[in-house]
């Protein structure tokens, strides 16, 4: 599983187009929508634009890694007979889940770290060392939910579905989950729906820690449960595709 880590992480490094939107795009984004916003609170909040979108767009860069790259590769590899090849070896299932999980994750790492470095040295953002620590580890963790949201696709749709179903799944998680804009601006019923969401709790691990708190037991609890949602799915799958093979 280890050996499978490794190169599931100098595969993404070598992709050019993957890196770009994983790892520049999110904190390009982030200058172009926080870079000439004010200081004053958001409406309904005590954040400013640059501190909200700096914990927005981190998670928004690392669901890029984590979500879209690891769907198109598992859809592929399966269409090409890699994942078969796979169970030839001594990898188990769970190995071979675990392991696109683990990369995924790890190679999000770098846009996370991007996004607060460039908040911190071109938007002026400054925090408390333990509040940069701790959004930066809460974001890395929080997006093994959406690795494993990524694994379960790749085994649901085909090599040219899967592309329209995740990009739905992430842009719709993205803009309801009020990563793209603050929620206290946007109608009450989206407010309603993003408060069960992946997304709101992903992005409110930040933003409770930029407020000087700690992020909220409900938040982290809705977390846990969609990963072992996402994750029991992904194992499902993957014990179906196995039957079929």
């Amino acid at each position: 599983m280890t050996t499978l880590i490794k190169l599931e992480i100098v595969r993404a490094l070598r992709n050019k187009k993957f890196m770009f939107f994983s790892v520049i795009y999110p904190p390009v984004l982030y200058l172009i929508i926080a870079g000439g916003a004010d200081s004053k609170p958001i409406p309904g909040m005590k954040l400013d634009m640059g501190l909200y979108f700096m914990v927005s767009m981190a998670a928004f860069g690392a669901m890029t890694a984590v979500l879209l790259g690891n769907s198109e590769r598992i859809a592929k590899e399966r269409e090409k007979g890699w994942v078969r090849q796979l169970r030839l070896t001594a990898l188990p299932g769970r190995g071979y889940v675990a392991a696109k999980m683990a990369a995924a994750a790890t190679v999000s790492l770098p846009s996370i770290l991007l996004v607060l470095i460039v908040a911190a040295v071109v938007k002026g953002v400054r925090l408390e060392p333990w509040q940069w620590i701790a959004i930066a580890v809460g974001t890395w963790l929080g997006s093994f939910v959406f690795a494993a949201l990524g694994v379960a696709l790749g085994y649901l749709a085909t090599g040219d579905a899967v592309r329209p179903i995740s990009m739905l799944c992430y842009f719709g998680l993205a803009f309801l989950g009020g990563l793209w804009m603050p929620l206290t601006i946007l109608p009450q019923w989206v407010q309603n729906i993003a408060e069960w969401l992946p997304t709101h709790a992903y992005a409110a691990l930040g933003t409770a820690v930029e407020a000087g708190g700690a992020p909220h037991l409900k938040d982290v609890a809705i977390l846990a449960g969609y990963l072992l949602v996402f994750t029991a799915g992904a194992a499902g799958l993957y014990r179906k595709d196995t039957h079929k093979a």
